[in-house]
């Protein structure tokens, strides 16, 4: 029986996907599940908080579109303000200082008059994957009220009479920010660290020949080469301040005293305490305003370092 010409002459059917589409498609699959967790714990949240901002809304009954009412109540809300406050300052005690105290340590760990390097790191580090908790739970008994507490008996050494930590205006702004500076120290100078290593030893060697000396080495090759690092952990630290909510929580527990409430901590108190989940929306949305805002000045400020 023969063959019709014009089957044999037919090209064989290509596959409705190249192998290069194939591939694409096996590297989306791959990834997808982070995409949709993240749609669904990350995304669907912030999308709906920025609805909430003109609901009114208790958690359990109908939404009432309010407009810009629940904006209008945050922002004329004295503690809001003093939560604000708080926030900053909390920043300025306990994150600005640790990215000095960092550049520093991670240069002294670079040093080759440091020996031992690899425990100091690790212990350096240690705060860090530390349970916060934990931490706080260790701090606020070394900032005890009474005369017993750590702090205290320090002071006493120096003739200073004992301090109300937990209920003072200052006092509670310095433990918070303590405990911030003592978990967090440990990350940025690793971060310091690894870029201090990636920095090329023959800019010292050059500058040495040149007879530069160590405080022009720093300025001149140590501070410039680390100004990318500078950036993301001015980034990364300004964003963590602003929302810093688990140390004050756990140190003053839910007495929200005015001294220590931070803005995560007001809108966590209006939601889950107060059910105004509306007004709890929009402070988080002002938040997010503010967090844009000084993030882009500290970027701005960061990036003229080393210039």
């Amino acid at each position: 029986m023969g063959q019709n010409p014009s089957q044999a002459t037919q090209a064989p059917k290509k596959s409705p996907l190249s192998e290069k589409k194939k591939e694409a498609l096996s590297a989306y699959l791959y990834v997808s599940p982070f995409f949709i967790l993240f749609a669904i714990f990350g995304l669907f949240p912030i999308l709906f908080s920025f609805y909430l901002g003109f609901q009114k809304w208790n958690g359990l009954g109908e939404m009432e579109f309010v407009g810009l009412q629940n904006f209008k109540w945050v922002l004329t809300d004295p503690l809001f303000w003093k939560s604000l406050y708080n926030t900053l300052i909390m920043w300025v005690l306990g994150t600005l200082p640790q990215l000095l105290v960092g550049i520093v340590l991670a240069y002294a760990l670079n040093s080759t008059l440091i020996k031992a390097k690899s425990f100091f790191r690790v212990s350096i580090f240690m705060p860090y994957v530390t349970s916060t908790v934990a931490v706080a739970i260790v701090f606020g008994i070394m900032f005890n009220d009474q005369d017993y507490g750590l702090f205290n008996i320090l002071l006493g050494l120096f003739g200073i009479d004992p301090m109300s930590w937990s209920t003072s205006e200052w006092g509670l702004k310095v433990a918070i920010s303590t405990m911030v500076f003592w978990r967090w120290i440990g990350y940025n100078t690793i971060i310091y660290l690894a870029g201090l290593q990636a920095i090329p030893n023959e800019l010292y060697e050059a500058a040495q020949i040149d007879g530069a000396t160590i405080r022009q080495k720093i300025q001149y090759i140590t501070i410039p080469m680390l100004r990318p690092i500078i950036i993301l952990t001015v980034f990364t630290s300004t964003i963590g301040a602003l929302q810093l909510f688990t140390e004050p929580l756990i140190y003053i527990g839910r007495t929200f005293r005015e001294e220590g409430i931070t803005v995560v901590l007001y809108l966590y108190r209006e939601a889950f305490v107060n059910l105004a989940f509306g007004p709890a929306s929009a402070s988080a949305i002002v938040l997010f305003f503010i967090i844009l805002i000084l993030s882009g000045i500290n970027v701005l400020v960061a990036n003229r370092i080393g210039r």
